[in-house]
């Protein structure tokens, strides 16, 4: 049974791989026998990140870097001309920026939509003709709870997220007869570093106890088995879904 789930022979590329949630993405995919490719704008996190992994004693041909920015469509097209080839690509890099929607300018907005939508669209068009060439291809954007539904003052993030799932349908609806699916994942509350003040607050985590179905912050790692799953060949049927990691957030009424 365990292989169903293995990644052994298959590389990842992971955006926003260098802590967070991607990091755990990637350990996991690592820990599956994925070769990853961890990609961030920097340098110096990813080389971190790498360190850490192999300390855990991931095996280090496993584990590439790829310091480029996702938004810039030419370092794109660098990294598919000169990178490994890449079965798995998992859009995780995002930016945040919690305002009202009066205190939000143009420039603001289509930042997030350039990171958030615009970026993972291109990656999976870049990224695809290989997959379909090689056999096997998987996309996982990373989308968010903040979609299905919303929160005043969160608006730009709500609407980038929101057309992001919109993406994941419409791109497993145009990929899968190439073999390609297309999936999500939803993370609702996770104690992360960008979280660290939401987490010190104890009346959040009060409200959070009654609000999730498991009463508590989601840890960083446990991200990583929804990814596992939808990257392996257990997942081979499944595509246009979103699979929210939420603790019951979106089902505690």
């Amino acid at each position: 049974m365990a292989s169903i789930f293995s990644l052994s022979g298959r590389t990842a590329l992971v955006t926003g791989a260098a802590a967070g949630l991607g990091f755990e993405i990637a350990r996991g995919l690592a820990q599956a026998g994925a070769c990853v490719v961890l990609n961030g704008r920097r340098a110096e996190p990813l080389a971190a990140a790498r360190e850490t992994l192999l300390a855990e004693g991931i095996d280090p041909v496993q584990v590439q870097l790829a310091a480029f920015d996702v938004c810039e469509e030419g370092a794109v097209a660098r990294f598919v001309a000169e990178g490994p080839a890449i079965h798995i690509l998992v859009n995780n890099v995002g930016l945040r920026d919690r305002r009202p929607l009066a205190e939000l300018d143009g420039p603001a907005f289509r930042a997030m939509l350039e990171t958030n939508l615009v970026a993972p669209a291109l990656l999976a068009r870049a990224l695809s003709p290989a997959m379909a060439r090689q056999g096997y291809g998987r996309i996982i954007n990373i989308t968010s709870i903040a979609g299905p539904i919303a929160r005043a003052g969160d608006a730009a993030y709500t609407a980038a997220k929101g057309g992001l799932a919109a993406l994941t349908h419409a791109l497993a609806a145009e990929l899968g007869s190439a073999g390609i699916t297309v999936n999500a994942i939803a993370p609702g509350f996770f104690a992360t570093a960008p979280n660290a003040a939401m987490v010190a607050d104890p009346e959040i985590g009060a409200w959070l106890s009654r609000r999730t179905s498991l009463g508590r912050w989601g840890q960083p790692e446990e991200i990583a088995g929804a990814a596992i799953f939808l990257a392996s060949p257990a997942a081979s049927y499944v595509t246009g879904h979103m699979l929210s990691v939420d603790g019951g957030y979106l089902s505690h009424f």
